[in-house]
């Protein structure tokens, strides 16, 4: 299955991470399809960006966003 989830990056005590489309089966920070957006949940009001278009695009062929990113999709307004 193909899952929207968040892949980590940055430093010790300094994460960050890429909303990304990746294979369920493939680990965390392993080889993803696509990345899509990004999430900085340190900075000031956890400041993210999503490429809109392309995240509605692998919903309607069947990836299933986590639950951290489903709420990402509702501040968005990217509600089904």
């Amino acid at each position: 299955m193909v899952k929207i989830r968040l892949k980590k990056f940055g430093t010790k005590k300094r994460a960050c991470y890429r909303i990304v489309v990746q294979d369920s089966r493939k680990p965390r920070d392993g080889t993803t399809i696509e990345e899509i957006g990004t999430y900085d949940p340190i900075a000031k009001d956890a400041q993210f960006t999503i490429n809109e278009e392309r995240a509605k695009y692998w919903v309607s062929v069947g990836a299933q966003p986590t639950d951290t990113v489903r709420k990402l999709f509702s501040k968005k307004g990217l509600n089904k």
